[in-house]
């Protein structure tokens, strides 16, 4: 038997590979907040135009083209720009909703405050099962979830389209949250779906 894995979607983890400095901590703590769904996000959604997150910014826009070059390979001249960020807080029982990030095309999450052993993030399947068989044994192919570890550090892309949740914490968790959309030459003028969209 041969099991060919078509159009599978690409959820790629990055690392920073440093801790946080204790300005950008100060910052993420002197946000102020609104109760969104389940848990507390910042009133200042451009989080990552502020100088204090500058090289956070520069790390994350070098991982988002660096998806953008590995998954999609793009034959024009078309990049990336991150549109709106913003820092979500999460007390111990609060969670986030099943969502997805309209009007965006990748978006991505950042962990500042998140540990492996406990932390998760949640990935969820929306096709509609038209037949619907019992699973012994879970796999890729016949899940209709899937969860990925996440620590402080991580950096998670993927497919704005993607259903995502997470589930009640246990202790504090906070991450930094992000959306693009493709900037330049978009499409092919002899398909008639050309776009240019500049910056």
């Amino acid at each position: 038997m041969i099991i060919y894995s078509l159009f599978p979607t690409a959820v790629i983890k990055f690392e920073l590979g440093r801790d946080l400095t204790s300005e950008e901590l100060a910052f993420v703590a002197g946000q102020t907040t609104y109760k969104n769904v389940g848990n507390l996000t910042s009133n200042d959604r451009y989080v990552l135009k502020h100088w204090t997150l500058k090289n956070l910014n520069t790390f994350i826009e070098e991982s988002v083209g660096e998806y953008l070059r590995s998954i999609y390979a793009p034959k024009n001249e078309v990049g990336l720009r991150i549109t709106q960020s913003w820092i979500n807080y999460c007390k111990p029982g609060e969670w986030h909703h099943h969502h997805k990030h309209p009007n965006s095309f990748i978006s991505g999450v950042f962990y500042i405050n998140a540990e492996r052993e406990r932390d998760k993030i949640h990935f969820h399947y929306d096709n509609h099962q038209q037949i619907k068989l019992p699973v012994s044994d879970f796999n890729i192919y016949n899940s209709e979830s899937w969860w990925l570890e996440v620590g402080a550090g991580d950096l998670m892309i993927f497919p704005s389209s993607l259903t995502h949740s997470v589930e009640p914490v246990k202790e504090e968790r906070i991450s930094l949250s992000f959306n693009t959309f493709p900037v330049g030459y978009v499409g092919q003028e002899e398909s008639l779906n050309a776009l240019h969209l500049k910056d």
